[in-house]
């Protein structure tokens, strides 16, 4: 039997309790056993270290929001509270974590922060910079720092400021975030989240308030972006509101994946091995409201969608040689669902 463990992070507003544990049994094409394993204030994201022995969430206590950092007992897989970091404030909306740091954005604050890592899994604060910048849509008013990541080679960091329409490119030296470079995408986007292409030299940027996908070419010499393309995730006749969410890959590079929210579906776009620019392959319905992310499983033979509003999370069959999706019968009832992850292999 085929068991994949996945956590699902949460808000806290209403009926959620923190963050909670499912399977996926890959031979029987159905997700099960739901439980709540951590009960913490809106642990939005989630990031879980390569090791597999570590997982990160946002965490919120009252008016202090950060980082938990639980070790993860691989016996019964109950997750144990390491370290914590809290400041005074809204919590950070997104993770990501290498061998040595951790990185946060904080939507509400504009700013990045990096945190070491040490062996036990204990965070220890390293830098911070306050982001600048507005855009000329209502929600950019100011700075939105909401995804900051490492580049494949670990040289660099980078940071999508959605109000600011920014990608900003920055260097750790010394225990200090250092700016590297700036790229200033189309007025009005909202750069949200950003992947690589695993042959290291481009990445796909996806846009919340604009709905699109921006092909960017990367120099890993100097850590500098250029556009190349850009491709809606929405169709073209579709007029209501809609927020872009998640953007994954496939580990073979062929397949790029998008999340609508408002026109709740996955769009799913094929790679063109020669000029890595995006061609749209088809749109399939989250089955449910307000798709936040979604994950490939281990396998990459399957899709976990996860829906906020309607907090219900489904599976969904993955063609590895197509690319395309297909619903399965089973999908779980997650409160309030924001962020789904699978254990590492």
């Amino acid at each position: 039997m085929a068991i994949n463990i996945g956590f699902a992070g949460t808000y806290t507003r209403e009926e959620s309790d923190g963050i909670y544990q499912f399977e996926l049994d890959t031979d029987r094409q159905i997700l099960q056993k739901r439980k709540l394993v951590s009960e913490v204030g809106n642990p939005t994201y989630l990031t879980i270290a390569d090791s597999g022995c570590y997982l990160y969430s946002v965490a919120q206590e009252n008016d202090l929001g950060g980082v938990h950092a639980y070790e993860i007992n691989h016996d019964n897989l109950v997750l144990k509270k390491v370290s914590s970091q809290l400041t005074e404030g809204k919590p950070p909306c997104h993770l990501s974590v290498n061998e040595n740091e951790l990185i946060t954005s904080n939507y509400h604050k504009g700013t990045v922060e990096v945190y070491n890592v040490d062996d036990q899994g204990n965070l220890n604060s390293l830098s911070s910079v306050t982001h600048e910048g507005n855009g000329p849509h209502q929600r950019q008013e100011k700075s939105h720092a909401h995804y900051a990541g490492f580049s494949p080679d670990g040289k660099y960091i980078f940071a999508c400021d959605l109000g600011a329409d920014e990608v900003i490119t920055y260097t750790l030296k010394n225990e200090g975030l250092l700016h590297v470079s700036t790229l200033k995408v189309k007025k009005g986007s909202g750069p949200r989240h950003m992947v690589f292409h695993p042959n290291g030299k481009y990445a796909f940027l996806i846009t919340e308030l604009s709905s699109e996908v921006i092909l960017l070419t990367y120099d890993e010499n100097t850590g500098i972006f250029t556009e190349k393309q850009y491709i809606k995730t929405i169709p073209n006749d579709f007029t209501d509101v809609n927020d872009a969410s998640a953007i994954h890959i496939s580990s073979d590079g062929r397949f790029v994946y998008t999340g609508n929210r408002g026109h709740n579906s996955i769009a799913v776009f094929q790679v063109d091995e020669k000029t890595m620019e995006l061609s749209l392959i088809e749109r399939v319905s989250s089955s449910g409201e307000w798709p936040r992310d979604f994950v490939l499983d281990p396998s990459e033979s399957y899709i976990v969608v996860s829906n906020q509003h309607t907090g219900n999370v489904v599976l969904f069959a993955r063609d590895k040689k197509t690319g395309k999706l297909t619903k399965t019968n089973s999908e779980i009832s997650v409160p309030e669902v924001v962020c789904v992850k699978f254990m590492p292999r």
